[in-house]
C-alpha cells in the first residue's frame, strides 16, 4: 500500500481513530518495505579438495554420487569450468579474491595474498561489509600456514581450517602407529563417517546451520571437505560401493608424444606417501587400489554433501539459499604417466562446477560454456543482489543461468610455473607455463620468467585427440591455428569475454 493509497483511505475514513490510523501506517510500511527489499538469500559455499568431474551429473558411468547428482537437477552443471592454477592455493585464493594467480601473486603454497594485495576486499569479507555473517568450516583458503588464515574475512574464528593431526586423517592402527604427516596412500577403516576430519566437518556445518537458523542475518557459511585429497582415506562402507573390477581400467598411461619436460614433470605428491616408491612406475595393482580409493573418497563426500543439504531443507533454509559446489582443481589418476595435479593438462584444470539459486531458472540445466573460478566472485555479488565490487577479474555467470548456451568466452586462461631443477617451485618459478583453453584446442607456451624467452610449446587438438596425448604444435598444417592461439593468449583474459561483458 503506498502513500497516496494510505492517505485516501484516511480522508474517507475521517471517524477512525489514531490508533487505528497508526496500525493502518504501519501495515503499509511493512508491507512496502518488504517489496522494496526482500531478503536476502543465504550462501552455502562448498569446496570440495581435489575433486574431478567423477560424478554422475558429468556423465560418468561408474561414480556413485546421488547427493551431489540431486544437487545438479536443482541448479545448474557447468560442464567446461577451469580452475586458474592446478594446486590448492593459487586457485583458492585467486577464488576468495576474484582476482588471477599474477595479480595477487600467489602461485605457491607459501603465500598469502595480503603480502601483494594487502587492500583486497575478500568474498566473504565483501558479504560481511555487507550483513552477513560469514563463518569458515574444514579447508577453505589453504591447509596450513599463513595462507589458510584471513581473519578480515570471517564473523567468527574458523574450526578445522588446519588438520594435520594423524587421528584426523587415519583411523586404522596400522596407520596410527606409523610417523610423519604421510603413512600409507590409502586406507579402507570400519568407522564411522566422523572417524576423518570430513565427517567432523559436516557435523560442525550441520550444528552451525541450526545456530544460523536462530538469527536474523543473512549468512556466508564455506564448507570445505578434503576428500577426495590424498591420502584415499575412507570408510569401509563407501570402498564397499564399488567393486574392484568395475572401477575403469587405467587408459594411456605412457605421457604424451612430443611434450616437453616442463609440462609432465611430477609434482612429487603421490611419491611421498610409504606404500608408493619414491622412483620408478607404480604397479598396476596399486595404482587399481588408488583408483579404487578415489572413487570410494568421492562417495563418502558426496554422503556429507547431501547431510548437509538435508540439514538446510530441514531447517527451512532451502529455499532462500544459494547453493555453490566446486573443486580447486583436477586430479590425474595415471593418466598421462601423471599422478595428482599441478600441470596445465585438462584433467588437472577442469573442475566441477554446480550452482544452484532461488527459484532458478532453468533447474537442471547444463552448460558448455566456458567458464572459470575467477568468476564466482562477481556471479554470487549478483545472484544475492549486492552492489558490484571492482575491480575484479572474472565476470558473473548469472546470464548462463537461465541461457545455459548463451555465447560466452572464447578462451579460459591458466598457468603453470617450474623452477629449473626439482619438482617442485617457489614464488613464481623460473618458467612459467601460459595455457589457454578454446572449444576445440588447447596451448600453452613455456616461457623463461626472467627473461622472456619462449622455451617451448604445445598444442592439444581435442576434437581428435581429447585424452591429449599428442602434441602437434610442430605440424606444418597447424602453423596458422598455432598463430591464433597465440594472439589469444598474448590478448589476454579481457579479449575473451562476450562481447557485452567488454570494458568491465
Amino acid at each position: 500500500m503506498n502513500g497516496a493509497r494510505l492517505n485516501g483511505v484516511m480522508n474517507k475514513n475521517r471517524g477512525i481513530n489514531r490508533l487505528t490510523v497508526g496500525i493502518l501506517i504501519a501495515f503499509a510500511l511493512r508491507v512496502g518495505l518488504a517489496w522494496a527489499a526482500p531478503a536476502k538469500p543465504n550462501v552455502l559455499f562448498i569446496v570440495v579438495d581435489d575433486l574431478r568431474p567423477t560424478l554422475g551429473c558429468y556423465g560418468d558411468p561408474v561414480a556413485d554420487s546421488p547427493a551431489i547428482d540431486r544437487l545438479a537437477r536443482q541448479g545448474t552443471t557447468f560442464l567446461r569450468a577451469y580452475c586458474q592454477q592446478a594446486v590448492c592455493c593459487p586457485s583458492r585464493l585467486s577464488v576468495i579474491t576474484g582476482l588471477r594467480p599474477d595479480t595477487i601473486q600467489v602461485w605457491d603454497l607459501k603465500s598469502h595474498f595480503r603480502q601483494a594485495v594487502p587492500d583486497a576486499v575478500s568474498l566473504p569479507q565483501y558479504f560481511k561489509h555487507h550483513g552477513y555473517e560469514t563463518r569458515s568450516i574444514g579447508k577453505i583458503l589453504h591447509g596450513n600456514g599463513p595462507p589458510s588464515k584471513d581473519p578480515p574475512s570471517w564473523s567468527a574464528a574458523p574450526l578445522y581450517d588446519v588438520a594435520l593431526d594423524a587421528p584426523l586423517r587415519y583411523a586404522t592402527p596400522e596407520n596410527l602407529a606409523g610417523e610423519g604427516l604421510k603413512r600409507d596412500s590409502h586406507e579402507s577403516a570400519p568407522v564411522d563417517d566422523e572417524a576423518y576430519v570430513d565427517g567432523k566437518v559436516c557435523q560442525a556445518a550441520r550444528a552451525e546451520l541450526e545456530r544460523l537458523a536462530q538469527g536474523t542475518a543473512p549468512f556466508f557459511l564455506a564448507v570445505g571437505f578434503r576428500k577426495p585429497h590424498l591420502p584415499f582415506n575412507a570408510p569401509e562402507t563407501y570402498w564397499k560401493r564399488y567393486r574392484a573390477d568395475e572401477i575403469p581400467p587405467l587408459r594411456l598411461g605412457g605421457q604424451p608424444t612430443g611434450a616437453p619436460e616442463w609440462a609432465t614433470r611430477s609434482w612429487r605428491e603421490l611419491e611421498g606417501y610409504r606404500d608408493i616408491p619414491k622412483t620408478g612406475p607404480i604397479s598396476s595393482e596399486k595404482a587399481s587400489r588408488l583408483r579404487h580409493g578415489y572413487y570410494a573418497c568421492v562417495s563418502y563426500v558426496d554422503a556429507l554433501v547431501g547431510r548437509l543439504i538435508d540439514r538446510l531443507e530441514a531447517l527451512s533454509l532451502r529455499e532462500n539459499t544459494v547453493i555453490c559446489l566446486w573443486s580447486d582443481h583436477g586430479f590425474h589418476l595415471g593418466e598421462q604417466g601423471l599422478w595428482a595435479k599441478a600441470n596445465n593438462y585438462e584433467l588437472s584444470t577442469r573442475v566441477p562446477l554446480i550452482l544452484s539459486v532461488p527459484q532458478h531458472p532453468v533447474p537442471g540445466a547444463t552448460s558448455s560454456a566456458l567458464v572459470e573460478l575467477v568468476d564466482l566472485f562477481p556471479t554470487l555479488v549478483e545472484v544475492c543482489g549486492l552492489p558490484a565490487l571492482e575491480p575484479l577479474e572474472g565476470i558473473s555467470l548469472k546470464p548462463l543461468l537461465a541461457e545455459p548456451g548463451r555465447a560466452w568466452k572464447r578462451v579460459a586462461f591458466r598457468q603453470y610455473p617450474r623452477a629449473y631443477h626439482g619438482h617442485r617451485h617457489k614464488g613464481a618459478g623460473d618458467v612459467m607455463g601460459n595455457a589457454i583453453r578454446t572449444e576445440r584446442y588447447r596451448y600453452v607456451e613455456w616461457r623463461d620468467r626472467h627473461n622472456g624467452a619462449l622455451l617451448s610449446r604445445e598444442l592439444y587438438d581435442h576434437r581428435q585427440d581429447p585424452w591429449e596425448m599428442t602434441n602437434v604444435v610442430g605440424e606444418g598444417a597447424r602453423t596458422e591455428i598455432v598463430q591464433t592461439m597465440q594472439r589469444a593468449l598474448n590478448a589476454g583474459w579481457r579479449a575473451a569475454l562476450p562481447e557485452a561483458s567488454r570494458g568491465q
